[in-house]
């Protein structure tokens, strides 16, 4: 290969890791965490929940498909989740300098190169993996020539640094949806364009409820969502009121956080394609894709709030929702990008509430 310079991979517990640069050849610090998806890493690496974080890949290939070139629709990607890579950094284990696809552009070293986020190579992914399994995401840092401090990234306001500053609009369908934009994923403006909408993408700190809309989202977004202060408060407006509310990810934890609950910190997240999840009350089962550190303690709500979903690896809440108010969120991605799609039906059920809320 053409890039043989060395790095080091740091963990806070004095780990070192040797390997080999692809990307930037930079020193970066953030919050170790892995991913058990097999396929998507341009959707990964462009999702705004990444932001602050290394990003180890179980997958034992990376890169054979290259990267597809930028198409955009209704001035949003076609392809990627948002305008720009969001990781600290990427490790994986086997590096496939050659890719081949229909759709290749470029290749992921170069892309990396272009954003200027390191990759290290030749890592033991298996081992690094067990040891996050058992103790924990952990603090680390991918050394270069220059050495930087530990960094946690959790201490940061995260959604305001992925935040799209400003109102955008998307749209001319028969439902006005605001969409609170904590670090949005553009699968989901694709599938709400799909379902005839106008949406209104406001800030995450912007003040939604001087808007007029019939139905009011929550995005994803990065980190601890109790940093999100302006957002909860608002929201905690607008769920004295009927308007249907449907949140997503961070969302979900926003919406529990709002209602009166808590939320705490997983010991390693969910992050991957494959997270089964349980409808309460049913024996109904979805495979989801999902990418968060965060959820919402259930036994903290309020006594007219529910558990929607339930994790099935570990028994977390996937979702919440409102006893007798069109209120509900899921912890998962149902627009998925990478991963299934099994549960887009979830976009269907909130519109639907909308149009019987709007024909009251």
């Amino acid at each position: 290969m053409e890039n043989t310079k060395q790095v080091k991979l740091i963990l806070e517990d004095g780990t070192e890791i040797e390997g080999t640069s692809f990307g930037a050849f930079t020193s970066s610090a953030g919050e170790v965490v892995f991913s058990t998806a097999m396929t998507g890493y341009p959707e990964n690496l462009t999702d705004p929940s990444f932001a602050g974080q290394i990003l180890v890949l179980t997958y034992p290939m990376v890169g054979n498909y290259g990267v597809p070139g930028e198409e955009l629709y209704e001035s949003i990607s076609t392809i990627f989740e948002s305008d720009k890579i969001h990781i600290a950094g990427l490790v994986v284990n086997y590096y496939s300098e050659e890719h081949s696809h229909w759709n290749a552009a470029k290749s992921l070293g170069d892309w990396l190169k272009e954003y200027n986020i390191p990759g290290i190579f030749g890592v033991d992914t298996r081992m690094l993996t067990k040891k996050l399994r058992e103790k924990g995401a952990m603090l680390g840092k991918i050394v270069a020539e220059t050495d930087v401090p530990l960094h946690d990234p959790n201490l940061d306001n995260l959604v305001a640094q992925v935040s799209q500053p400003g109102v955008q609009h998307y749209g001319h369908g028969k439902y006005k949806i605001a969409l609170v934009d904590c670090g949005t994923k553009t699968n989901i403006i694709r599938c709400f364009l799909e379902r005839d909408v106008e949406l209104i993408r406001v800030p995450w700190d912007y003040d939604f409820t001087t808007l007029d809309y019939d139905g009011l989202f929550l995005s994803n977004g990065p980190g601890d969502p109790k940093m999100c202060e302006a957002t909860i408060a608002h929201l905690k407006k607008a769920l004295q009121q009927d308007k249907p509310i449907f949140g997503i990810c961070l969302g979900s934890q926003l919406m529990g956080l709002a209602a009166g609950g808590d939320t705490f910190k997983l010991k390693y997240g969910h992050r991957s394609h494959n997270q089964p999840v349980k409808l309460t009350g049913t024996q109904h089962c979805y495979i989801t894709s999902q990418n968060h550190g965060f959820a919402v303690d259930t036994a903290t709500l309020p006594a007219e709030w529910e558990m929607l979903f339930e994790n099935l690896n570990d028994g977390t809440c996937e979702g919440i929702k409102h006893k007798t108010k069109p209120f509900f969120s899921t912890q998962f991605h149902p627009e998925a990008a990478g991963g299934p799609e099994d549960t887009g039906f979830l976009f269907d059920d909130f519109l639907k509430a909308v149009a019987e809320y709007k024909a009251k």
